[in-house]
């Protein structure tokens, strides 16, 4: 299935340096994303289509709903709660706190309620990332040696875990122990995506299965079925789409967060969209992240 003639629509707000992180309260029918390197927090209330920007102290990269007061956000140099009426940011745990090379990348909750973070060097440097797994209060590293850590989804019953090296262009595959979200043997490639330009950069996994992954400098999304099979790939008016997720009540439309980071004043004229944060026209059946137990 292609679907080359489909829209998207920019969100209102701003141009993003680096736009990465997206995801969607259905409490409050409210998408939240990030500007990793401007450091900034948006929040998108769809109900009235109005935006606020919320300026942080640090990189962040990852925001996950602990209850209906607080959010966890995955930053830097370690994991911060935050007030949802307030704003105001308390140190929950450190993470690579000690390594000021490093900060956050992807992240997603699993159904268990345990947040997989990735991390990686602030200049992108070789293996200088790792995965780790957090619930309940607990750090644990999964697998080091990650040079962009992207793409980590999971399956809707919780035994199977994704995750990509975006340089590298590979998309691994983890069975897991869906109790707990951790990993019951070591990675297997999943797939190395060559049908569409561009490496894999953020994913989420539908209702049934199906990986939507961010082709970074592809200008597309692209699906893929549980066996690697390619289904799909969705135009973006951005040739690096960063991460998609699942938005609506019913979790039945796509947004995806792109960036400006590495294009020149020339490219950047030519390329209105880069930066922006679309709502694909496309229907989907996806799922709600679920809530990450602290």
């Amino acid at each position: 299935m292609q679907a080359d003639d489909m829209s998207a629509v920019a969100l209102a707000g701003d141009r993003h340096v680096l736009g990465e992180g997206p995801t969607y309260d259905p409490d409050t029918d409210t998408a939240y994303w990030f500007d990793i390197v401007g450091k900034k927090l948006i929040e998108h209330s769809f109900a009235d289509n109005r935006q606020r920007t919320h300026d942080l102290p640090f990189m962040a990269s990852v925001l996950a709903s602990v209850d209906d007061k607080r959010q966890l956000l995955a930053a830097e140099d370690g994991l911060y709660l935050r007030d949802r009426e307030s704003g105001r940011l308390t140190l929950h745990i450190a993470l690579e706190a000690d390594n000021h090379t490093t900060r956050s990348n992807d992240g997603r909750v699993h159904p268990s309620g345990a947040l997989w973070i990735g991390t990686m060097g602030k200049r992108a440097e070789k293996k200088a990332g790792a995965i780790y797994w957090y619930r309940d209060g607990e750090i644990r590293l999964l697998f080091p040696e990650i040079g962009i850590p992207n793409a980590i989804c999971f399956s809707p019953d919780g035994r199977i875990g994704y995750f990509a090296d975006t340089q590298i262009d590979t998309i691994f595959r983890a069975e897991l122990d869906p109790e707990t979200g951790l990993p019951l043997g070591a990675p297997q490639v999943f797939l190395k995506p060559g049908h569409d330009a561009g490496a894999p950069d953020g994913a989420v996994v539908d209702r049934y299965g199906a990986l939507w992954c961010a082709r970074w400098g592809g200008h597309c999304i692209s699906a893929y079925d549980p066996h690697g099979r390619h289904l799909a790939s969705l135009p973006v008016p951005a040739s690096q789409p960063s991460c998609p997720a699942f938005v609506g009540r019913d979790a039945d439309r796509l947004i995806v967060t792109s960036a400006m980071q590495g294009l020149d004043a020339k490219a950047l004229q030519g390329e209105p969209g880069a930066g922006r944060t679309f709502l694909l026209d496309h229907p989907v059946e996806g799922q709600h992240a679920p809530r990450v137990r602290l």
